[in-house]
């Protein structure tokens, strides 16, 4: 009897192991950890448009506990804008999943400072880049494919990285501790950098981010802390399981 009873615990361990992790969940040891989601997969609660006080009442939505921007014209924030978390972060580990349609492009800024005057187009913020590589043709402009998935946007492209299929999920990851930030795509490290150093002020320089507008308020992607941001691309996207640790 007792053997039975030890095989049947050990066949149930096994059945639990092989359970996925609810989507929009956190586990005991994740809570104990410190982890927060930054979306419950039922509501819009922590987050509001970019420049705004309240949610976009049109074009983002929750389908099937994902979060996600309906299709327009392709334009940057030009039809139903941005979404940015309540709260600002300045050292966090921060995970979500993605999920593409084909020829999509979006992305997620962190640092996010909204400007005043307003900016044209998104918010401000360092962007790690999400893109359907193959279709959009975003991925052929920048310099050295700094604009593909993953990418630390226009500034450092992605490297060893392997996206999954369009249609499939992705799962992205930031950490940033000081200076030192790192760009994570499925269990892979494909971006490191030091924000603030002369390496990555000289990549500034190269990049769209030269122009004054992006630095009237100080220098571009160094501000202490800053909103996440999704961003509406006038593209069908999907993010679910959004979650962040202070460190």
């Amino acid at each position: 009897m007792k053997q039975l009873l030890i095989s049947g615990l050990v066949l149930l361990s096994l059945i639990a192991a092989e359970v996925p992790q609810a989507p929009n969940t956190l586990t005991a040891q994740e809570k104990k950890d410190g982890w927060k989601l930054l979306f419950d997969g039922r509501t819009t609660n922590g987050w509001r448009g970019a420049y705004k006080d309240k949610f976009p009442e049109k074009g983002w939505s929750i389908t099937d506990g994902s979060l996600t921007i309906q299709q327009s014209d392709g334009k940057e924030s030009a039809n139903f804008g941005d979404i940015v978390t309540d709260g600002e972060y300045s050292n966090f580990d921060l995970m979500f999943d993605f999920k593409l349609t084909e020829g999509a492009n979006s992305g997620l800024k962190y640092f996010v400072a909204e400007q005043t005057p307003k900016p044209k187009g998104s918010a401000f913020g360092l962007e790690f880049q999400v893109l359907d590589d193959e279709k959009h043709p975003d991925a052929k402009m920048g310099r050295n494919g700094n604009r593909t998935v993953g990418s630390l946007y226009d500034l450092i492209p992605a490297s060893n990285k392997k996206a999954n299929p369009i249609g499939e999920w992705n799962t992205g990851r930031v950490i940033s501790k000081g200076q030192h930030v790192e760009h994570w795509l499925n269990g892979t490290k494909v971006v490191e950098y030091e924000r603030g150093s002369e390496k990555f002020r000289e990549l500034v320089a190269l990049s769209k981010y030269k122009a004054p507008d992006y630095n009237s308020n100080g220098r571009f992607g160094e501000a202490p802390k800053g909103h996440i941001l999704l961003q509406d691309h006038g593209n069908r996207v999907y993010f679910r399981n959004m979650k962040i640790k202070v460190l």
